[in-house]
């Protein structure tokens, strides 16, 4: 084999010690490409995991991609790191690695792990990257702290880069991360979200996976431009104030060649055995949570996002299927753990380091968990016995909020608890109301068509629960083009319909969402104990013969605010609320009311106000007589 220059591992004895105790979280500083000078010549480091390879060489554009120039040497051989650095090798040049195995005489090409970026899919080579950047979001770095802290307003906006909006001149071409970052900043500022959660940027081949299905776990996909250019995306909207969350996927990943799966011949990342390490709902493979190189590579991309692209939070997908050895299995697919059960203990180890590590490095960001289960204490301290997660998805509230509004509202009154029951519960865990990508997908249809009723009665149902849901307990997310009652189901190959717009109850459900997020951020009374029974009160929740409810909502400094949702389509006039007794008169003003001429609504509802009367109600001293608009949201606050 032909010599390689002389090496100076980049791995310490510590580096090595934390490597195979599953706890570093930097790997990405000293796996994979690192351009340098060495000894006057400059060229690249190279550092691979393949424990059970006999040869690997590093191959691409600087030795014309000969496999047997450029050998790599294991230098740490106890654990399986193998180390080469190439004269001449420099950013921009594509690689691979070449590993030879010592099972079975397995060769093969494999796209590097620790990649910065790589080719454009369909092409799978790696390239030698640099993540220098210049930023210039100090002023929000310097206030995220405040912003995303669990008693601040999260309005959460879900987005598809590669089709939120596409280039008017070609509906075919999507949008770069430089040329989406002002417009994207634009709509978000002017709708009031305060973050943006983007559906996974790490490079993944199948553009129809959205991301889910990822080999890259330390690359932006080069779809949209380089790491520089996602970084300016970054940039851009902190300096306008708006937070970024990426969604991130440590469940599984895919059985592409150059990927990896069965990385030196063996099961190095998932599980030999296909009880433990496929997944049979997306024919992918599970990671080895309890090989302790596996969950540092895992802790090193976490965190590699938070330290270089200045991330807020991680949304980790698919926690459920993590946390469940028979996850999506029959009764003899799957192992049970040491002690009979089908915990996966170590998923639960992992997710527990995890955050300890997330809250530890960047205590002003947060972690968000999708899970779907009654798991306890997701969201909760890990010295608690918790997971370690800040917010969890309210899984429960949003199957039970679009059932209930898919009803037609002559039966909704057989269904009242499904607009109830979620109280029960919501103050268990810390919990973020999610209305999704996956609600709006598969045959489900747009969020507008699952309502019932005409044209009309749709709109108005869609700005109903749209109220209903910034006025519950807990942070808010939802999809792109739920805000504007976008018709038909998401498809990633195009943009969103943005000319619906032109049409009155699309803009109208449009202003609707614009003045909810301006009511929301500015009254703490509907965020400051969103995670508190404080912040809580019913009003009433039994009339289900009317399908009226009631509620306030209390603020850290005892703001109060009232909301009244009526959810049929007849007005009801007079209708009293108990209310409490308020200095200053008595008189309660109307902040939002979704039946408004201005959100395409029929305009009815209380001439901007009510005065209470010293008329006993719901176990209140006085109450509103209220003008209920027909299938209508009510915000009012004591003047």
């Amino acid at each position: 084999m032909p010599n390689i220059q002389t090496l100076i591992s980049r791995l310490s004895d510590l580096d090595l010690h934390l490597f195979r105790e599953g706890s570093h979280s930097r790997l990405y500083e000293l796996l994979g490409a690192h351009p340098e000078v060495r000894d006057g010549v400059a060229g690249c480091h190279f550092a691979l995991w393949a424990p059970n390879a006999h040869a690997v060489s590093v191959m691409g554009e600087f030795n014309d991609w000969h496999r047997h120039t450029h050998w790599l040497r294991r230098i740490h051989a106890d654990a399986g790191i193998w180390e080469g650095f190439v004269p001449g090798a420099s950013v921009g040049q594509r690689y691979k690695f070449h590993i030879e195995s010592n099972v079975n005489g397995y060769k093969v090409d494999k796209a590097d792990p620790f990649a910065f970026t790589s080719e454009v899919a369909p092409a799978t080579a790696s390239i030698i990257a640099s993540l220098d950047y210049q930023w210039h979001d100090e002023n929000w770095m310097g206030r995220r702290k405040q912003a995303n802290a669990l008693d601040a307003p999260h309005s959460v906006y879900e987005v598809h880069l590669g089709s939120w909006r596409r280039s008017p001149d070609n509906p075919d071409q999507i949008l770069g991360y430089r040329a989406i970052a002002p417009q994207l900043a634009d709509y978000c500022l002017d709708m009031g979200f305060t973050h943006v959660e983007l559906l996974p940027v790490m490079e993944h081949p199948f553009y129809g996976s959205w991301g889910y299905q990822v080999t890259g776990f330390f690359a932006a996909t080069s779809r949209y431009g380089s790491p520089q250019d996602f970084m300016f995306l970054i940039d851009h909207l902190h300096q306008r104030g708006i937070g970024v969350i990426l969604d991130w996927v440590p469940s599984h990943f895919p059985n592409d060649e150059h990927g990896l799966a069965y990385f030196d011949g063996t099961a190095l990342y998932e599980h030999a055995d296909p009880r433990q390490g496929y997944h049979p709902e997306w024919s992918s493979q599970i990671f080895n949570y309890g090989r302790h190189e596996v969950r540092a590579f895992l802790l090193s991309s976490a965190l590699f996002w938070l330290d270089k692209y200045h991330i807020d939070g991680l949304r980790v997908d698919a926690v459920a299927s993590m946390l469940y050895l028979d996850y999506a299995r029959k009764a003899d697919e799957w192992v049970p753990n040491e002690y009979g059960g089908k915990e996966n203990l170590a998923a639960i180890q992992f997710l527990r380091q995890l955050n300890e590590a997330v809250y530890r490095d960047f205590p002003d960001t947060q972690t968000i968990a999708e899970e779907s289960t009654s798991w306890p204490m997701v969201s909760r301290p890990t010295w608690l016995g918790g997971l370690g997660f800040g917010m969890k998805w309210n899984m429960g509230w949003m199957h039970d909020t679009l059932d209930y509004y898919a009803q037609d509202p002559v039966h909704r009154k057989h269904h009242h608890d499904q607009i109830t029951f979620s109280i029960w519960y919501a103050f268990h865990e810390n919990f973020m109301l999610p209305i999704s990508h996956d609600e709006v997908v598969h045959g489900k249809g747009s969020l507008v068509g699952k309502l019932p009723g005409d044209a009309w009665q749709r709109f108005a149902n869609l700005r109903l629960l749209l109220g209903y849901m910034w006025a519950h307990p807990g942070k808010k997310l939802l999809f792109m083009g739920c805000e504007f009652g976008q018709s038909r189901e998401w498809n990633h190959d195009t943009s969103l319909d943005w000319h619906l717009l032109q049409y009155a109850p699309h803009a109208g459900v449009q202003s609707w969402l614009r003045d909810l997020n301006a009511c929301y951020k500015t009254h703490p009374a509907l965020f400051g104990r969103d995670f508190s029974q404080d912040g809580f009160e019913w009003i009433d929740c039994h009339d289900s013969d009317e399908s009226v409810i009631s509620f306030l909502r209390r603020g850290p400094q005892g703001e109060t605010l009232l909301v009244v949702i009526n959810a049929t389509p007849v007005l009801r006039e007079s209708y009293r609320v108990g209310v409490p007794m308020v200095a200053g008169g008595g008189y309660w003003r109307e902040l939002l009311n979704s039946d408004a001429d201005c959100y395409g609504g029929s305009g009815k509802g209380n001439g901007g106000g009510v005065n209470a009367e010293a008329y006993a109600q719901h176990g209140r001293p006085c109450s509103l007589p209220l003008r209920l608009p027909p299938l209508g949201v009510l915000f009012l606050e004591p003047a």
